[in-house]
């Protein structure tokens, strides 16, 4: 019946038949990991894009963060300098080269330093008001005279008035 040549064919057939079935198989194979690369492609493209968003993100906050500490350094500037103004106020020489004796003053005119305190004090609250964000009234934007000024912190209470000789 068959003979060993046949059994031969036979072999090769099943053998050439396996090995297309395998190669098909391995084609898919192949295909079904290509598509699983460029899904995988499509999501680090994805992601790589977010990044350089949030990238670009932290450098836009980076520099606001930058301009807001820039202005509130400014801000302490111009509190300290206030501050030393102030501390100065209380040191002037009068007339007679003599520091200024507030106790002294006190004794000899008790109504007057009174009311010179309470309005000192009112101009300082206003000055704190101010300096934690509360909004300048008319009045303090529009003074321009020496009579209309917050005395104790001109420069932020009255940012249109221009100081001119001591």
């Amino acid at each position: 019946m068959f003979g060993l040549f046949d059994y031969i064919k036979v072999a090769i057939l099943i053998i050439s038949l396996i090995g297309i079935a395998g190669g098909i198989t391995y084609v898919m194979k192949l295909r079904s990991d290509l598509a699983i690369s460029e899904a995988n492609n499509v999501k680090l493209e994805m992601a790589v894009g977010e990044q350089k968003a949030v990238i670009e993100q932290q450098i836009q906050d980076f520099a606001a963060i930058q301009t807001a500490m820039n202005e509130q350094q400014e801000l302490n500037n111009q509190l300290s300098a206030s501050i030393d103004d102030l501390r100065n106020k209380f040191h002037k020489i009068n007339a007679s080269g003599e520091e200024r004796d507030i106790g002294n003053l006190a004794q000899q005119k008790p109504e007057l330093m009174e009311r010179a305190i309470n309005r000192g004090t009112d101009n300082a609250f206003r000055c704190m008001e101010i300096a934690m964000g509360s909004p300048l009234t008319e009045e303090e934007e529009n003074a321009t005279k020496k009579s209309e000024i917050n005395p104790e912190c001109p420069d932020l209470a009255n940012p249109a008035y221009v100081p001119y000789g001591n």
